[in-house]
């Protein structure tokens, strides 16, 4: 079918291949290209429609959000005409990025404003909530590690959201379903994709989280401050948001409400203590849920009412979900000891890292010495013992100093010098830095090395001729150090694989197993 978008039309649905609306006489396709089927949502300044792309061969599918706004005057229409042109704005300056969907077009027709945008299956996580019921605290750390990457990539891009919540974020289906109502048009395929976001979509693994609505985000690069309307969903705007203000900090806290709106599936505002001035989710948890304190901790710092308590950048949360993994995963390992022999459990103790092999323990199988790495690691020297740890890695392969080393090279690396390596970076940064280390987050991730990049805050391109990126302080994000610079080949980001697959083949205890394949 096609649907006339005219808002005063009072049969919109015309047969599919009409050109005009059989009952106003409207114009059915936007530019001669765009035909709507049908509506699949409105709200704040305006509507949506699932619509095809007549222009290509196989029609694909897309939406198409509509300026609406009842009446088209006075200063309530110029602040909706301002923020629709703003949407287009943002879109565009964030250019390509595949959990947030791609701006195909922006126009006027008939003095109305349209936005047409690559179309996403799936469903919001407000019809999730509304269809599955209260999320667990694994599907929030889900949440967490999906969505992060992408308020950091906005972030880091001078962009605020101002309207996280659960009705703007869609899981993404790779199987896609058509909205509900969709089957009356013969010619719809749920495969259609347009072509000029197929690579975008492709490379967005199945379920993972898109952010939608850029409507009211605000760029921080504006030559006015991020000051005046009051402007997103109240229940879950931070105080400063409502006063007109936003920061970075700002939508940290709207995706903290975001978290516990899920996990209790009450309303924002009725968990909010006005007495004492708090956030009281845990009141409001199903009877017999728990939430680990390390997850409450988290969302506790997030939905703090002051800035200044809050977690000031994405990197923060993500260091601090990183910190509190690898603890976790440590406890673990330390806990299940408890449960063997008085010999064994000293035993598992003393391995809970490197079961084979004693942390900072200086030995080679084939005589490389490791004296100078102790020495720049025990001095803090991060830099230098980043480059050194390149130089022993060649001896250590046989390699001329300087080569650059390919993922396959790492088996032949022997255990006892992995081991060496690896011990030393762990005992000088009192185990955040390291290949254990980052093996447990490349696992954490399920072996996925995007998540895995943002986690460690590695760029995702392969920095092999330059350590401008990377950070040689105790505060770099856990698992940031040793670096890649030495990795190289067509299939460099590999890398990450060979060394899980080497540290489980030498040491089978010291890594937990998650999506990692030994050899």
């Amino acid at each position: 079918m096609s649907y006339c978008l005219n808002p005063d039309c009072q049969r919109p649905t015309n047969p599919s291949a009409t050109q005009f609306c059989q009952h106003c006489g409207g114009r059915l396709l936007l530019r001669e290209r765009y035909r709507p089927l049908q509506p699949l949502g409105r709200g704040g300044f305006g509507r949506t429609f699932l619509a095809i792309d007549e222009d290509l061969p196989f029609k694909p599918l897309c939406v198409i959000k509509q300026l609406h706004v009842p009446r088209h005057t006075g200063s309530h229409f110029t602040k909706a005409v301002e923020l629709f042109h703003r949407e287009a704005m943002r879109l565009q300056e964030l250019g390509e990025y595949p959990q947030i969907p791609r701006l195909l077009a922006h126009f006027e027709q008939e003095k109305r404003l349209y936005l047409v945008q690559a179309w996403i299956s799936g469903q919001t996580l407000a019809q999730e909530l509304h269809e599955q019921g209260r999320f667990s605290e694994g599907k929030i750390w889900e949440l967490l590690q999906d969505l992060l990457p992408v308020l950091q990539f906005i972030h880091q891009h001078q962009v605020i959201h101002r309207d996280i919540k659960p009705a703007n974020i869609i899981r993404y289906n790779r199987t896609p379903t058509l909205p509900q109502g969709s089957s009356g048009w013969s010619g719809l395929s749920a495969s259609g994709i347009d072509p000029a976001a197929r690579s975008l979509v492709e490379s967005l693994s199945d379920r993972k989280l898109v952010l939608i609505d850029f409507g009211v985000a605000k760029s921080l690069a504006s030559p006015t401050p991020c000051t005046g309307t009051i402007i997103g969903s109240p229940e879950y705007m931070p105080p400063e948001q409502i006063k007109g203000k936003v920061v970075p900090a700002s939508d940290l806290y709207s995706l903290g409400v975001t978290c516990i709106h899920l996990l209790t599936q009450v309303p924002a505002l009725d968990m909010f203590d006005i007495a004492n001035n708090h956030w009281a989710w845990r009141d409001f948890l199903l009877k017999g849920t728990r939430i680990s304190d390390r997850l409450g901790q988290i969302l506790d710092k997030l939905l703090q009412e002051a800035i200044s308590q809050r977690y000031q950048s994405v990197d923060e949360v993500l260091q601090a979900i990183n910190a509190s993994q690898i603890t976790s995963q440590l406890t673990s390992v330390q806990a299940r000891a408890l449960h063997l022999s008085p010999l064994t459990s000293a035993s598992a103790r003393s391995s809970a890292v490197t079961p084979t092999h004693c942390p900072g323990q200086l030995s080679s199988a084939i005589g490389v010495d490791y004296t100078k790495l102790r020495d720049l690691l025990a001095a803090a020297h991060w830099k230098e013992a980043d480059q050194e740890t390149w130089a022993v890695l060649c001896q250590a392969l046989g390699k001329p100093l300087g080569r650059y080393l390919l993922p396959g090279d790492l088996s032949k690396l022997p255990c006892e010098d992995l081991q060496s390596i690896d011990g030393l970076w762990m005992k000088h940064s009192q185990r955040r830095f390291g290949w254990t280390v980052q093996v447990q987050v490349y696992q954490s991730v399920g072996a996925d090395y995007g998540s895995f990049c943002q986690r460690v805050g590695w760029p995702l391109h392969n920095s092999t001729s330059s350590y401008s990126s990377l950070k040689f302080n105790r505060s770099a994000p856990i698992g940031h150090l040793p670096s890649r610079v030495w990795v190289g080949g067509s299939y460099w980001w590999r890398h990450m694989e060979a060394i899980a697959t080497k540290l489980t083949e030498c040491s089978p205890q010291s890594v937990k197993k998650i999506g990692v394949n030994p050899a």
